[in-house]
């Protein structure tokens, strides 16, 4: 699985440097100071254990303990031997044996000998098997060493990394928390909307890239307010013209009428044009948004629409809540979707309504029985001045379908395309509900 996210990158790299550093450590302390310490003490223990052997009379494999020197050594030591039939024996059977003490101690005594541990029941039990006595099995308990000993060890261990992960957590959370904001915002920028300044916070690197985004944040701010006034004044300046033209097409004579119709059919489209382009690059709103109903949208269209000849809108309409956007944009982008219908269908459109699972989405569909279009046009047909292939025809501005784009963008909302089965188009567009708090 590969982490594409700057935070769990991050947490990733900083566990495993723990877990590498702990384990250093603990490799660390067994070789420096664990092990030399256990090397010292298989030393002074093989040196009694000889001390033991040297001289001594072995009757029926039973080590014979009658020189006090020897009696004080085993006192002190605390070892005892025992016969490997004996029941104690069966705890040296289960031991775990130790190589590097084992190949030690055969070195020291001159004989093979087998060394294992074993946990006891107050301490640490150290089993010698050696050659030289086949029979017996001598006993030391490590009384100094108890289970308990490691267990702070283990548990301060685990607690410190477990602190150590937890602050690297919380660090690395506010270092991306200005990171995060600016996510949020850069998205809001995407989808048109102007967020307010980023208060500069983090490191030196966040500060500076925030500094930009608020700077170009600032400059797109102005780039909308010139190209709204832009607009406002081409309206208005294209209109102007446009209406005296048409006013002195309709008061020229009845010989000139032919060029009349034809002078008064270009400004309506020149008017539709302009039109377009003005609600194209119209901003959004979301102070003005409020519920939607889709279904009265839809009735309002099947209505509106389907009075001309030879065209059938059937509406198949489910209960559903209302949409939370614009109602004018929403019906605009609607309206444009059943006009695309009706001009490149053929004559059969069905309009539909319904909710996802989630009933976080309520969305309309819209379907014609005309031919359809390629798949490799389907991601061109919402981009601007695009009118589809050739079996859609070649009418309009190439602004309605992008239209629709943007307002669904601008409402957090999705468009989705597909040719039908049984031939035609079928546009599916969704928006989100209304939130609770905005219904009445």
């Amino acid at each position: 699985m590969r982490f594409r996210s700057s935070f769990t990158q991050s947490i990733l790299i900083f566990i495993t440097l723990l877990i590498a550093s702990q384990a250093y450590s603990y490799y660390a302390v067994f070789n420096y100071a664990l092990l030399p310490s256990l090397q010292q003490f298989n030393k002074i223990l093989s040196y009694e254990i000889n001390l033991m052997l040297d001289n001594s009379s072995l009757e029926n494999n039973q080590l014979v303990m009658d020189a006090p020197l020897r009696q004080k050594i085993l006192e002190q030591l605390g070892v005892t031997i025992h016969a490997k039939s004996s029941p104690e024996a069966e705890q040296y059977n289960h031991a775990i044996s130790i190589d590097l003490m084992s190949e030690e101690m055969t070195h020291k005594l001159g004989t093979p000998t087998d060394v294992r541990m074993a946990l006891g029941k107050e301490s640490y039990i150290l089993w010698l098997n050696i050659k030289a006595m086949p029979d017996s099995l001598i006993r030391i308990p490590l009384s100094e060493l108890q289970e308990e000993d490691f267990a702070p060890l283990f548990r301060n261990s685990l607690l410190m990394a477990l602190l150590i992960i937890a602050g690297g957590w919380l660090f690395m959370r506010l270092q991306n928390r200005p990171l995060l904001a600016l996510e949020k915002a850069a998205k809001g920028v995407g989808r048109g909307e102007i967020p307010p300044p980023l208060p500069e916070k983090g490191s030196t690197e966040i500060r500076s890239v925030t500094r930009a985004f608020n700077q170009m944040s600032k400059g797109i701010q102005a780039l909308e307010e010139d190209r709204a006034l832009l607009m406002a004044g081409i309206s208005h300046d294209l209109r102007t013209p446009l209406t005296r033209i048409r006013l002195a097409t309709e008061m020229m004579s009845p010989e000139d009428s032919y060029l009349a119709e034809g002078i008064i059919s270009d400004t309506e489209e020149c008017n539709e044009i302009i039109s377009q382009f003005m609600d194209y690059l119209k901003p959004v709103d979301r102070q003005s948004f409020t519920q939607v109903s889709l279904n009265e949208i839809a009735q309002d269209i099947s209505l509106s629409e389907g009075n001309g000849e030879h065209i059938e809108i059937v509406a198949d309409l489910q209960d559903l809540k209302p949409a939370f956007g614009n109602q004018i944009s929403i019906k605009r982008a609607i309206s444009n979707l059943v006009v695309n219908a009706i001009r490149y269908g053929n004559g059969w459109i069905k309009i539909s309504t319904g909710m996802t699972a989630d009933n976080k989405l309520c969305w309309i569909c819209i379907e014609d029985n005309g031919p359809g279009i390629e798949k490799n046009q389907v991601a061109k047909l919402f981009e601007p001045f695009t009118r589809g292939d050739t079996a859609r025809g070649s009418e309009g501005t190439g602004l309605g379908l992008a239209i629709v784009k943007r307002i669904v963008s601008q409402h957090h909302g999705s468009v989705v395309v597909n040719n039908r089965s049984e031939g035609g188009l079928k546009v599916q567009v969704s928006f989100p509900v209304a939130p609770t708090h905005s219904r009445k």
